[in-house]
């Protein structure tokens, strides 16, 4: 089904023609008088299509061959989830680019268990060509690739927890154009993000929002028309910055260490999470060489075990991802030489996935 089809009712009579979708399982439908229905999907039949669409395969198809496999429940499941969720066709303020990644969990009460599903979140009145890849190493890999309407959501794939680690650098590449009307030119946009793996293990951090039913956990892609800083550093952005350092000999304003509130984990003392990503602890790097971050990192793993190192039995949780495994190897150094009397052992995996070290003050 798509906008512009035209359908009668099964349970009912009447129809008419189809103007929107809301959700996976519902359309609206327009009848005679202009009034505009909501109705179920499966309560609705295809009667005349719109010129625009591509004719179905079904239709084409006299008989299924022989060796053609069985509908499972799970072919079945992506069969009805729509590839692309419509809202408004055109909408005031949307001549504005906002574009976005979204996870949604698929079964959120159990999110030890339950796989993911990613879409674009198109918010504008522009149709979009774009590709989603993925890193391998420092080659990149497409995923998806295709076009998204104006004010729709493309479902890209679906994906189990054990394919995190595909997912820890992604980027999405795209081209903002109309084709119907004049519009005003939006650049090209190329954002790299950082994904982080250890959020899929906390529901807290799927928030409500505009585009689905479910929580969802959103990154901006481009918001007010502005593309997303580059929050992964490679080796060509620290050159650049040094040369930009060398050059201005200065140094951006930073943030303190940003330690999150103590929350408990049934008996016994709190745990006191620090996050040790370096886009958590500077809003910039700009001007840094990749040893000023490692530093930076160590620094404020420093000053939390002083702040703590009188609280016996404190328990700290230092989140510093699976990546090379450097920062990981000079925290556990730190620990063996200055912190000797402090148990150490990997945090829960369920809550932090690989990325977390837990440290037991005594």
């Amino acid at each position: 089904m798509k906008i512009g089809d035209k359908v009668r009712f099964l349970n009912e009579t009447g129809g008419g023609k189809i103007t929107g979708f809301v959700g996976k399982d519902m359309v609206t439908v327009e009848d005679a008088d202009g009034f505009e229905i909501p109705v179920l999907r499966r309560e609705c039949v295809v009667i005349e299509t719109n010129e625009l669409n591509i004719p179905r395969p079904a239709k084409q198809e006299k008989k299924a061959p022989a060796s053609a496999a069985l509908i499972t429940p799970e072919k079945e499941k992506e069969a009805d989830r729509p590839a692309v969720s419509y809202r408004a066709p055109e909408r005031k303020g949307g001549n504005v680019l906002n574009v976005f990644l979204a996870y949604v969990p698929v079964d959120s009460r159990r999110m030890m268990e339950t796989p993911f599903e990613a879409y674009l979140v198109n918010d504008s009145n522009y149709t979009l060509f774009f590709s989603y890849l993925t890193a391998e190493g420092h080659a990149w890999q497409v995923r998806y690739q295709g076009t998204a309407e104006p004010n729709t959501k493309i479902f890209l794939e679906e994906f189990e927890k054990s394919a995190l680690g595909e997912l820890e650098r992604v980027a999405v590449q795209l081209v903002a154009y109309k084709t119907d009307k004049p519009f005003l030119l939006k650049p090209a946009a190329q954002v790299e993000l950082r994904i982080d793996t250890v959020k899929f293990y906390k529901l807290h951090t799927f928030q409500p929002s505009d585009f689905f039913e479910e929580p969802a956990l959103l990154y901006d892609v481009v918001r007010d028309d502005v593309p997303a800083r580059q929050v992964y550093v490679d080796a060509g952005a620290l050159q650049q910055a040094l040369t930009e350092k060398k050059r201005t000999d200065s140094r951006p304003a930073v943030s303190p260490a940003r330690v999150e509130k103590p929350k408990k984990h049934g008996i016994g003392k709190d745990i006191v999470e620090v996050d040790l990503h370096i886009s958590e602890l500077l809003d910039s790097t700009q001007g840094m060489e990749a040893k000023d971050i490692l530093d930076y990192q160590l620094k404020t793993f420093r000053e939390t075990m002083e702040q703590y190192k009188g609280k016996k039995g404190q328990k700290l949780v230092f989140i510093h991802g699976k990546g090379d495994g450097v920062l990981r190897r000079r925290l556990l150094d730190e620990l063996r030489q200055h912190h000797k009397s402090c148990q150490v052992q990997d945090a829960s995996f369920q809550e932090y996935g690989f990325g977390a070290t837990m440290v037991i003050v005594h």
